[in-house]
């Protein structure tokens, strides 16, 4: 494990536009070997925030993305009773069926404990799970081990992992999980913060079509009834729709004509409401 006085340090990554705060925290959450849970709207960067201290760090990245049917057990092992069952009446594996460790594997959990090499832990949408998920979980990251019941084996974990949490605010998370936690919100990146974002994304961007997108963008996040409001990567995917088209007119686009609203809008609903609000086009 890392000394708490000789932490590594995350600086940013190449296709991650970091403020000052969030680089703090981050740093400060690994210096102190403590999870950090990441709360915003979809489309802030949680996730991606995983991606890029591995990235910078050099660490593999292991993903667990929790389900509301998930059993923490899923995400610590799982033993294979029917590989063991069907080894056993066929006699056809090269396993040696009595032993029941060779019918283990790891959850996702579990393999950033028995990595050889420290890793970056994602838990993605915590709130999805229901709150013994939440807080035996942090219970078993406190103490970097566990039991594998059926072997009679505890697991202890060979580094500590960087361990990133988000949070879509869903489900209100409990009082003794989140005084376990180091804290973070994304907010929503403001024009100048997503011009600088699409600068990484889009190096050559003119300036026009940069001024044109981001003022659509966020005139649209604003429209009343929208349930689901475009983010930074319907905001990417619907400038290198413009950019694809070979009849694409930057002049139609500052008049206020809005082509492509169905890569912006996912819900059938908010396209619809977009539509009748702009006379855009679902193409």
């Amino acid at each position: 494990m890392n000394p708490i006085n000789e932490p590594a340090r995350f600086q940013g990554a190449a296709k991650y536009v970091l403020d000052e705060e969030l680089a703090k925290i981050v740093n400060v959450s690994i210096a102190l070997e403590m999870p950090l849970l990441l709360k915003g709207e979809p489309g802030t960067g949680k996730t991606m925030l995983a991606h890029a201290i591995a990235e910078s760090l050099a660490m593999p990245l292991i993903v667990l993305n929790v389900k509301s049917s998930m059993k923490l057990l899923d995400a610590l092992y799982q033993y294979d009773t029917l590989t063991r069952l069907n080894d056993s009446r066929f006699g056809d594996s090269k396993r040696e069926v009595s032993n029941i460790e060779e019918y283990i594997r790891m959850g996702k959990i579990g393999q950033a404990f028995v990595s050889d090499c420290r890793t970056v832990l994602l838990i993605d949408e915590i709130d999805k799970a229901d709150t013994d998920f939440q807080d035996d979980m942090l219970d078993i990251l406190d103490q970097m081990q566990f039991d594998i019941i059926e072997i009679d084996r505890t697991v202890t974990a060979r580094n500590r992992p960087v361990i990133i949490i988000t949070s879509n605010a869903k489900k209100d998370l409990s009082d003794p999980f989140l005084g376990r936690c180091n804290f973070h919100h994304i907010a929503f990146p403001d024009p100048e913060m997503m011009r600088m974002i699409l600068n990484v994304h889009f190096p050559k961007l003119s300036e026009g079509l940069a001024k044109a997108c981001l003022a659509a963008f966020y005139r649209l996040r604003e429209f009343r009834g929208i349930e689901k409001k475009p983010a930074t990567r319907e905001l990417i995917n619907w400038i290198r729709a413009l950019q694809a088209d070979p009849d694409f007119d930057l002049r139609s686009l500052e008049k206020g004509n809005l082509p492509y609203l169905g890569v912006l809008f996912k819900k059938s609903v908010d396209l619809d409401l977009a539509i009748q609000q702009t006379g855009g086009s679902r193409r």
